[in-house]
């Protein structure tokens, strides 16, 4: 009882030092919202590069202001580092690392266990551990909570652990990390008492639950509900092609319906690091109970066959202009998950673009928040950057496919100056002139 009570009033008084691991979308955030309420963090990466750049005040995420952390490291609230040895000074360690799918859609943990393992060799009496990373329900026991058994301290009375799902919305203007309320659930009653207390101190609305595996599946609902949905009104956008219907006016419609509906709009597939990945999750420790997850399989079945769905719509549409795909000049326009974000991770576009470069076509792609493609765990398009968006790009392309509806691009701008456009996005919904050149897929 001692050990908590010191750590909730060490907590309180904001004199706890939170370590923060994985300095990513989700960490770099809570280091601002931490750093702001003047607690001292330790920010912790892997990635030298990455972690040089913020020593030096810089920002490599758009809608994290430089100004913020070099603020924070003027002041010596925020110290990154790559020394994991350091976790030993932490008061409050939380854990942002991916946590990806391997090639035959399998939960890659690698991540967290190599964090915990690290942890493991610091831990020490008085401290709370938070994992953030989403995964399946039984992650934090099985993983953290058995490979701390090995310190010799026990749960919710020499340490605390807790599940507290990352809610991050990159680029959504109405709600920031401090307003997005923050479910919590402990191994423990009082590891749930630490952790309420923890993200109470900077989160407008903590939302316990009863256990850390409820609270792992609270973030998997709330992902698989907007997979199975998407995937819904993207299989009503292949019947609306074959029926001549057009999907989006049909879903504008439904909207006006004050009660009982929630629209959710087509793509060119899923993308981020949550939706294309999260559902996997769940089906596959389904099937330790002997238990099949079939709408969540059939949503995905349904979201992953999206982008082949577009590469066949662009294959008619240069086939009527008497082309094939192959050697066929596309570009791509915009290539982040979604739009006015930096972010390309589980982009469709790339499943897009690896599809069409395999049948041949001569691809280039246009993004304002993207500059440079690099290397990813199942894409390489290193070798390209972006080109300008202006006249005579346009004009030597046979085809613009609009995967990312970015605010600041002048759509009306881009039909008049391209030949054809294919738009997964509807995002020429309101271009007057040169509607003919437009299909929507």
């Amino acid at each position: 009882m001692a050990v908590k009570n010191d750590l909730i009033a060490k907590i309180q008084a904001h004199e706890a030092r939170v370590g923060i691991v994985g300095l990513g979308y989700v960490g770099l955030p809570l280091v601002l919202r931490f750093g702001e309420e003047h607690f001292p963090v330790l920010g912790f990466d892997v990635d030298p590069v990455k972690v040089r750049k913020l020593q030096a005040g810089e920002s490599y995420i758009r809608h994290i202001p430089a100004e913020r952390l070099r603020v924070l490291i003027k002041e010596k609230q925020f110290e990154p580092t790559t020394d994991f040895q350091r976790l030993a000074e932490a008061d409050c360690i939380i854990i942002c690392v991916p946590t990806p799918l391997t090639p035959k859609k399998d939960p890659d943990l690698q991540y967290i266990e190599n964090t915990t393992d690290a942890i493991s060799r610091t831990l020490r009496k008085g401290q709370l551990v938070c994992l953030e990373s989403t995964t399946y329900p039984g992650t934090t026991e099985e993983i953290l909570l058995e490979r701390f058994r090995s310190t010799g301290l026990e749960a919710g009375s020499d340490y605390f652990l807790i599940f507290s799902p990352e809610r991050e919305d990159p680029g959504n203007p109405k709600f920031s990390t401090r307003t997005i309320p923050k479910v919590v659930g402990g191994i423990t009653p009082d590891c749930l008492e630490v952790g309420t207390t923890l993200y109470g101190q900077v989160i407008d609305r903590v939302v316990p639950v009863s256990s850390t595996r409820a609270a792992e599946l609270v973030k998997l609902l709330e992902n698989i509900y907007r997979s199975v949905n998407i995937a819904l009104v993207n299989e009503l956008k292949l019947l609306g092609d074959r029926m001549n219907i057009d999907v989006w006016e049909v879903i504008d419609a439904a909207s006006t319906k004050p009660f009982g509906f929630t629209p959710f709009y087509p793509g060119p597939g899923l993308g981020g690091h949550c939706i294309p990945i999260d559902p996997f999750y769940l089906s596959w420790k389904a099937k330790e109970y002997d238990f099949s997850t079939r709408f969540i399989q059939l949503a995905g079945e349904v979201n992953t066959s999206i982008p082949h769905y577009v590469v066949e719509r662009i294959g008619k549409v240069l086939n009527d202009r008497a082309r094939s795909i192959r050697d066929s000049k596309i570009l791509i326009l915009g290539v982040a998950y979604k739009k006015d974000v930096d972010d390309v991770r589980e982009s469709p576009a790339l499943e897009i673009m690896e599809i069409l470069q395999a049948k041949g076509a001569v691809l280039s792609y246009s993004d304002p928040y993207i500059p440079r493609l690099h290397k990813m765990r199942a894409y390489d398009f290193s070798h390209m950057s972006s080109l300008p968006l202006n006249e005579d790009v346009l004009k030597s392309q046979d085809l613009v496919l609009i995967t990312t509806d970015h605010s600041s691009i002048d759509y009306q701008w881009v039909v008049d100056h391209a030949s054809s456009i294919v738009d997964t996005r509807n995002a020429t919904r309101r271009v007057t002139r040169g509607r003919e050149k437009i299909v929507k897929a």
